[in-house]
């Protein structure tokens, strides 16, 4: 970059210091790296998609705020030099880059940018397992709704989102806690308005192990059991079967024998009908004819009960026969499950201990003995209401409540075996009370912890997984997220990826800022950053928009803010150009968490 001694003025300032930490990151040159088909003409697609990314970190509602706004971000040649382009374009062509890409040059886009992130996960990974000796994911799914009328988003179908039956899209995101950020994004999939959260919960774990590149043992063991429980309950099945075709067999028979009767009194109605013909004699209440017409009858009507036996047996032994092909397919899909792990745990010599947090949207029993084979532990509350219900009827008189926050109370039951959940889990049922009302609510927990020992600590925990639904409130109002600014396929997928990207950007940076920048305060009193300059949302709507004097020098920028900003006479200077990301502490083979 040319050194310039004369100041100039930005109407961005913060998006100026975001332009020399993305360029040491190396952010420009990953997204400059991409072929991307589209023509050039005054500027390259690839300016045109990093141009997108600055009106994420500068909050902008809509697309052609870029260029209408009331300082427009395109007219602003100080934040093009700190992001290393001649110029910016118009709105319009931003707009017609996105909707030309193609589903593998996002694939690339976003594979480029997600190597950029992985020093910092591993890190933060690393950090997690040091300190805490866990790793905690959060996952939730949140609606992306449009225009019930509109008729050109692609893919997009009615679901539930929020209250409300909403056409549009459900996106399906993967965090992690954080020590240094608090909360890292990992991974966000956006699937039709119809998807729901249980159907979802495998896809989003699966990212989060390929994002973080580490995983917990998988509990083998479990699924041993399991499958030789299923061997044995095989074998009584097929016994079943075999009792089910003898009886099929003993009612054929009868039916046979008491056909056989029928044709022999038959014949001997006949008989006997053809004789008193003949003779003209009268049939009397005891006489022959009338014996053996009563005994005809007879034997039809225990026909007609021994083929409905026979009948019912046949439908018994097709049940049976359906039961063993269903615990034969059980037990094949169990015993595939059960290899696939093997081979996980003999690739993973250095398992890490890890929980994942989900609500009650995922937390089917299908959902939650899955999750525990795969070896996490588990907080979330059940995804039918039975549950609770069923909690409530033990509660008596002399149940002890523990008061957990301002309006809970729990009580709580160890290593119980409830609803249709495969495996022993604590469980916890609060009550809250809004005012005269009583709301009933439950847990479940499955891991090592000692949670009914600490219900004020379970309750906390799990609700500290409103650090995903904070996040998913940041995106939809702080990034404008709610605003659709693309409608074609694959520039859908690049704005739910670059949204939650510019989100751990901007806590990256934030951090960069305290630990590598220095400030003067206009009263040369403060030497530190404000407070609140570690807040994303003050980052965006207000620092992103602040005017400040940019001066370009040896030792890097000189950012002095103006009369006419929020911080009037205070200095921002970042550092040079050389840059180290972060490097994480070690790597799993340093660490082993069971």
């Amino acid at each position: 970059m040319n050194v310039n001694t004369l100041p100039v003025l930005s109407h961005h300032g913060l998006l100026v210091a975001w332009g020399i930490f993305a360029q040491q990151l190396g952010l420009v040159d990953a997204i400059k790296s991409v072929p991307l088909h589209q023509k050039r003409r005054e500027h390259t697609p690839q300016t045109k998609v990093l141009e997108y990314l600055l009106a994420l970190l500068a909050g902008l509602p809509h697309l052609q705020d870029i260029s209408r706004a009331a300082h427009p971000l395109d007219k602003d040649m100080t934040v093009a030099t700190a992001w290393g382009q001649l110029a910016w374009a118009d709105y319009s062509g931003v707009s017609r880059t996105l909707s030309s890409l193609t589903d593998a040059e996002v694939d690339k886009l976003i594979g480029s940018l997600t190597g950029l992130s992985q020093d910092y996960i591993d890190r933060e990974v690393a950090i997690s397992l040091s300190q805490e000796g866990v790793i905690t994911y959060d996952a939730d799914l949140t609606g992306r709704s449009v225009s019930d009328a509109s008729r050109t988003y692609p893919d997009a179908a009615f679901g539930r989102m929020g209250d409300q039956v909403r056409l549009g899209y459900q996106a399906a995101v993967v965090s992690m806690e954080s020590p240094t950020y608090n909360r890292l994004w990992l991974s966000t999939t956006l699937h039709p308005g119809n998807t729901v959260s249980c159907d979802s919960l495998q896809a989003l774990v699966q990212a989060a192990e390929a994002a973080t590149g580490v995983r917990p043992r998988r509990r083998t063991e479990l699924l041993q059991e399991r499958l030789d429980s299923l061997h044995k309950e095989m074998a009584s099945a097929q016994t079943e079967v075999e009792k089910a075709r003898q009886a099929v067999e003993a009612a054929e028979r009868a039916c046979q024998e008491t056909a056989d009767k029928i044709s022999y009194w038959q014949e001997q109605f006949a008989h006997y009908e053809g004789g008193y013909a003949e003779r003209g004699r009268i049939e009397r209440p005891h006489s022959r004819l009338a014996q053996a017409r009563r005994r005809l009858a007879v034997q039809e009507k225990r026909l007609v009960r021994r083929q409905q036996l026979y009948t019912d047996e046949q439908r018994r032994l097709r049940k049976r026969i359906e039961n063993v092909s269903a615990l034969k397919v059980q037990h094949q899909t169990v015993a595939d499950q059960l290899a696939q792990l093997e081979a996980d745990n003999a690739n993973n010599p250095n398992p890490v201990r890890a929980r994942f947090r989900i609500d009650a949207g995922f937390g089917t029993h299908e959902n939650v003995d899955w999750l525990i084979e795969m070896g996490y532990e588990i907080y979330t509350k059940p995804f039918s209401h039975w549950v609770t219900k069923q909690l409530s009827k033990q509660v008596t008189d002399n149940t002890s409540w523990l008061q957990v926050g301002g309006n809970a109370e729990m009580t709580a039951w160890p290593a119980q075996l409830v609803g249709t959940y495969t495996y022993p889990l604590d469980v916890a049922l609060a009550r809250y009370h809004q005012g005269q009302t009583v709301r009933n609510s439950s847990f479940l927990y499955y891991g090592n912890e000692a949670v009914t020992d600490d219900l004020a600590q379970w309750f906390a925990t799990y609700n500290r997984r409103q650090s995903i639904e904070a996040g998913i409130k940041e995106g939809k109002r702080i990034f404008q997220l709610h605003h659709f600014k693309v409608r074609s396929a694959p520039a859908l997928r690049l704005q739910e990826f670059l949204t939650s990207f510019a989100a751990n950007f901007i806590r990256w940076g934030l951090h960069w800022l305290q630990t590598q920048a220095s400030w003067q305060g206009p009263s040369d009193a403060q030497s530190v950053l404000p407070p609140s300059w570690t807040n994303v949302k003050h980052a965006v709507q207000v620092l992103s928009h602040t005017s400040a004097l940019v001066q370009w020098c040896e030792q890097g920028c000189l950012l002095k803010f103006t009369e006419q900003s929020c911080y009037p006479g205070a200095e921002l200077r970042t550092g040079s150009y050389a840059f180290q990301p972060p490097l994480p502490l070690f790597k799993s083979s340093d660490f082993q968490h069971f």
